[in-house]
């Protein structure tokens, strides 16, 4: 049987126990003996996917395969979430990442590049248009036929300055906080007075 066959009958399995579970079946892999399962959030769902819904969509999809399993042999069962940096495969899944960075590595060099990274700013069923980052360059039209791998790009925020808790603006002082106060130094031996006070300087300090 061959891998393709093997994911259409996966495929028709899995599908129905997956919308069950008000999931989508994102993707699935068979490869080297092991046998992937990518199941994701409907694209604007506010909870997200947990690792209970994983596990129990493992649970439901183990249960079948023992009465009918569509792989033959010895193969190892994985069950998963996409991530924050997804791998593109299908039309679809280009399709429902529109405004998010990609990072593409192409099959043959594209106008002497063979890969590139930007913002995805349209796809079809047949390719896909990048905006990409380097100023000095345009967008880049790419078929799918040309796409050897393709995954988002997860743009981290900026980091707090080291003593700053998230929310608070530079200069401000956590609760309960004492500001520094002034001290007084010992007298010498040609004065019985104090010196003057000395304060207490603050210190001051981007994901193929």
């Amino acid at each position: 049987m061959s891998d393709n066959s093997v994911i259409e009958r996966v495929t028709l399995m899995v599908a129905p126990l997956v919308a069950q579970m008000q999931l989508e079946l994102y993707d699935i892999e068979f490869r080297g003996g092991t046998l992937r399962i990518t199941i994701d959030a409907p694209p604007g769902s506010a909870s997200g996917l947990d690792l209970e819904a994983i596990a129990l969509v493992t649970r439901m999809i183990s249960r079948d395969f023992d009465h009918d399993d569509p792989v033959p042999g010895h193969y190892n069962l994985e069950v998963t979430s996409p991530g924050l940096e997804r791998t593109l495969r299908t039309p679809a899944h280009f399709q429902r990442e529109i405004g998010k960075t990609l990072a593409i590595r192409l099959r043959d060099p594209l106008n002497g590049e063979r890969r590139i990274q930007g913002s995805l700013v349209a796809a079809t069923d047949s390719e896909l248009t990048v905006r990409l980052d380097d100023p000095a360059m345009s967008e880049r039209v790419v078929p799918y036929t040309q796409i050897d791998r393709a995954r988002t790009v997860f743009v981290w925020g900026p980091s707090p300055k080291p003593g700053v808790k998230p929310g608070m603006k530079p200069g401000m002082r956590p609760a309960g906080a004492k500001p520094a106060g002034s001290k007084k130094a010992a007298p010498t031996a040609a004065s019985s007075s104090p010196t003057a006070a000395s304060m207490a300087a603050p210190t001051t300090q981007e994901p193929s």
